[in-house]
Order: structure tokens, then C-alpha cells, then sequence
């Protein structure tokens, strides 16, 4: 009896052509045996369409083809359902794939997503919301904002919006962090909710996070002058406790003083100055290499 595997493919993501991803995924299918289903997304009831397809085919596999958006709109669509999920990075964020370390080559994760072992990944709530990879408060959630509301994209959108966000940059927020019932305050630039290690970007933010260890970590960055911004992004994370502190915990409160910019994988959310942190009784069966 055939297995089957679905594809699940966001045509925009990233801005690149779908069509190599989706014939050579189609064609190894085949050559493997598998009946194959693709499912490109509209934006448009994706997800009550993918749960849809889930109920009808119960596929062994869900591979997702896009970027840490697509990924977690899949995995939110599919919460209560058992399933092993490949992924195929091809979005503007790779974050989930940068911190797994999945190999550059099409064909090497094709061979990952069908037939990988797998590892179960810990999922994030935020207010109520996922995190898959990484959130954070402050300075970055502001560069997210103004890259989206940018008309220049890519790399170059990206670095004159840094250049931007960091000439504006407002003053440090005032912080309380609950965690097990234990206050401390903050004078903080930026807070990052971190259930992995890098960005897409492939910046180290959180170097000893694990991303199946049933926590996640604050990383609270108190100090965010540009000597502090440029270790940081060339991957010299300064430990120093005067500049950056981190907390890894399973579950915490955090109340500012004033609302802050929030971002929840990538995705821009609005000015938030409350956040219920806790680690989801749900996983993430991601294919991993063997």
C-alpha cells in the first residue's frame, strides 16, 4: 500500500518561483513510491483547507516548502494532529532551518523530508499565540515593522532599514520579569523570547538554547549602542551581564511600563506591554538528517 506525502507550498514566500521546489518534489515522490498532493496557499482559509486535506489523506508526511510564516500557519492549522513535517526553506526567514542546520541542496532535503528520522521540537505560547523559533519586544519587532511597511525588499531593504530603526531608536523601556514567582525589573532595549539559538539572518542570539529541552530563554539585551549591534550581528554575542542577561525558564510574565513593539516569528504583531509566556503541552515532529 502506497504511503502518502503532502506538499504544502506558499507561491510568494520569499519572493522565488515555486516551480523547481514543487516538480522536484512531485518526481521524487514517485521515484519513492509515495502518492503525491500538493496544496499551494491562497492566504485565503488556508487553514481549515490544509486540516481539510490532513482529514481526507492522514499522509505520513507534511512537507512544507516556504519560509518560518508558512511553517508555523501549517503547524497551527494541524495543532491536535501527529505528523512528521519536512521542511524545505524558501522564504524570506529560514530561521526554523538555519537553527536545524538543514543542508543547502534541494535534493538533500528532499531526502531528509521523506525519510529522516525525526525530533520533537517544543512549541512557545505566547498570549495565547505560537512561537515555533524566536519573538522578541523592542528594537527588532521595530525593524520587522519598518521592513514590512518598506518598498525596498531583500537585503538591501533590510540593511537600510537597520540603518533606519537604529538612527530612531527609542529610549531603553522600563521591565518586570516574573518567573516562578520571582520580580525582577529591567531597563531593556530589547527582549527576546528564544526557543532556538540563531535568526534566519544567522545570528547567534541565544548560544545555549535548545530547542527540545522543555524551556526557552529571555534574553533581555540592556545595552544596544552600535559596538553592542555590531557584535551582535557578526556573531559576537557579548555575555558581558552589564549589556545582555539571559533566563532560560518554562514559563514567565512580562509587564512593561509602556507598549512595546512585538514580533512572533518574523511576523510583526503591534505594541503589546503585557506577555504570558509558557512552554505548549504541544510538539513539533520536525525530519531531521539522520
Amino acid at each position: 500500500m502506497k504511503k502518502n506525502v503532502v506538499l504544502i507550498a506558499n507561491p510568494v514566500s520569499g519572493g522565488m518561483d515555486k516551480a523547481e521546489i514543487i516538480t522536484a518534489t512531485a518526481l521524487y515522490a514517485a521515484k519513492e513510491g509515495f502518492d503525491y498532493f500538493l496544496y499551494e496557499t491562497t492566504g485565503k482559509e488556508d487553514d481549515k483547507k490544509i486540516k481539510e486535506i490532513y482529514n481526507t489523506l492522514k499522509p505520513e508526511r507534511i512537507i512544507i516548502a516556504g519560509g518560518d510564516g508558512t511553517i508555523k500557519l501549517v503547524v497551527e492549522a494541524l495543532a491536535k494532529v501527529d505528523v512528521v513535517f519536512g521542511i524545505l526553506p524558501a522564504g524570506s526567514a529560514n530561521g526554523l532551518a538555519t537553527d536545524l542546520n538543514l543542508p543547502k541542496t534541494l535534493e538533500e532535503n528532499l531526502y531528509i523530508c521523506f525519510h529522516g528520522d525525526y525530533i520533537e521540537l517544543d512549541i512557545v505560547e505566547i498570549n495565547g499565540k505560537k512561537c515555533l523559533h524566536l519573538s522578541d519586544l523592542g528594537l527588532n519587532a521595530t525593524l520587522i515593522k519598518n521592513y514590512e511597511n518598506n518598498a525596498v525588499h531583500g537585503k538591501l531593504g533590510y540593511a537600510l532599514q537597520v540603518i533606519n530603526t537604529l538612527i530612531d531608536m527609542e529610549d531603553p523601556f522600563l521591565t518586570t520579569i516574573n518567573v516562578n514567582g520571582k520580580k525582577k525589573e529591567y531597563l531593556a532595549q530589547m527582549i527576546v523570547i528564544a526557543n532556538s539559538r540563531k535568526y534566519g539572518t544567522g545570528v547567534t542570539i541565544n548560544p545555549n538554547g535548545l530547542m527540545n529541552d522543555g524551556k526557552f530563554e529571555l534574553v533581555i539585551i540592556k545595552n544596544l549602542d552600535w559596538f553592542v549591534f555590531g557584535k551582535i550581528i557578526t556573531g559576537n554575542l557579548p555575555l558581558d551581564v552589564n549589556d545582555i542577561e539571559i533566563i532560560s525558564t518554562n514559563n514567565a510574565i512580562i509587564q512593561n511600563d509602556r507598549p512595546v513593539s512585538f514580533q512572533i516569528d518574523g511576523e510583526y504583531c503591534g505594541l503589546e506591554s503585557k506577555l504570558i509566556i509558557s512552554i505548549s503541552n504541544q510538539k513539533m515532529k520536525v525530519a531531521m538528517a539522520n
